[in-house]
């Protein structure tokens, strides 16, 4: 086989397999809406998510619970085989049971779905056969749709195992905004590998120590801040009281506007010139909620404090994308 031809048959597995997901996105309506909003008040009562299938589907069902899990919806999976032989103790009244199956007409799931069902769960089929055995079974259907499949034989899941994960990260994500669940929250849930060393860390591990902080009392001039500036070279200098707690920042945008009505201004006392009661985070705080501060003020540093307001480090916009890229 040329090496044109293989490429070619790997962009028609892929024009399949996209295909199925724009008709699954443009098929988009009111059962998708009626879905989430089930499991969003499941989430709210404090019951958790039950996926089930087989097969492939399997497969799916661990990836979704992973995600789910990730984002703060608590899920566990639950094979339908195994549960007709003890496992169904997991269920709980109230929880949701959410079935995957392509045809609808997976023996093994339609023997499971009436048992599962006297613990007084809600059930939701997922599938590409709307009026499968499985949704007539169930409380409600999430439909996704792939009229073929990118296997040249018509045989192997393909084109319908993408759907079907993908309208079930669907789910997932609107889960996740009606949760509102955060970046603080997403670095709990993560605290291993390069996720939790992005959001993880506290702001004490990532700031300017004391000794690399531009810093003066309040009662120095302009000139000396410049110059404490360029010595540390730091775009602000943290402006103290005489007790040490942190009375105001003076930043480049501070001693610009400063100079353009102030011909004079290396001569005034910092104090004309700071910023009172600056943005500030404590320390001990996570990184993630640095990252939230500076995006939300639009600043560029960032001046750590302790417990008695004192100044103890500084975080520049540039540390935390040096975090980022670990």
């Amino acid at each position: 086989m040329e090496t044109t031809e293989i490429i070619a048959k790997g962009q028609r597995c892929l024009d399949i397999e996209i295909a199925a997901l724009q008709a699954t996105r443009d098929a988009l309506g009111v059962g998708f809406a009626e879905v989430v909003s089930i499991l969003h008040r499941t989430l709210a009562r404090g019951n958790k998510l039950i996926l089930s299938g087989v097969g492939k589907n399997a497969h799916i069902c661990q990836k979704l619970v992973g995600t789910l899990n990730s984002t703060g919806a608590p899920s566990t999976f639950l094979d339908p085989v195994q549960a007709l032989h003890g496992d169904l103790g997991l269920c709980r009244q109230g929880d949701t049971v959410i079935a995957f199956s392509n045809s609808g007409e997976t023996a093994e799931l339609l023997r499971f779905l009436p048992m599962v069902q006297r613990f007084d769960v809600q059930t939701i089929a997922v599938t590409a056969k709307t009026e499968s055995s499985l949704s007539q079974l169930c409380d409600a259907t999430l439909a996704y749709i792939a009229d073929r499949e990118a296997c040249p034989l018509e045989l192997a899941p393909t084109a319908s195992t993408s759907a079907a994960m993908a309208i079930g990260d669907a789910v997932a994500m609107v889960l996740l905004e009606l949760n509102s669940i955060s970046r603080e929250d997403f670095a709990k849930f993560h605290p291993g590998g390069a996720l939790g060393r992005v959001l993880s860390p506290k702001v004490d591990e990532i700031m300017r120590p004391t000794h690399r902080l531009a810093a003066l009392p309040k009662t120095a001039t302009c000139k000396e801040c410049l110059a404490e500036m360029s010595a540390k070279s730091s775009g602000c200098v943290a402006l103290m009281e005489q007790d040490g707690t942190l009375a105001g920042i003076m930043t480049d945008g501070d001693i610009r506007r400063y100079i353009l009505s102030h011909p004079n201004f290396l001569e005034s006392p910092a104090s004309t010139v700071m910023t009172s009661k600056p943005i500030t985070i404590a320390s001990g705080s996570y990184a993630a909620q640095a990252l939230k501060t500076f995006e939300k003020h639009s600043i560029d540093d960032l001046i750590v404090v302790d417990d008695a307001n004192r100044p103890i480090g500084i975080i520049d916009g540039q540390d935390l994308t040096k975090v980022r890229v670990v």
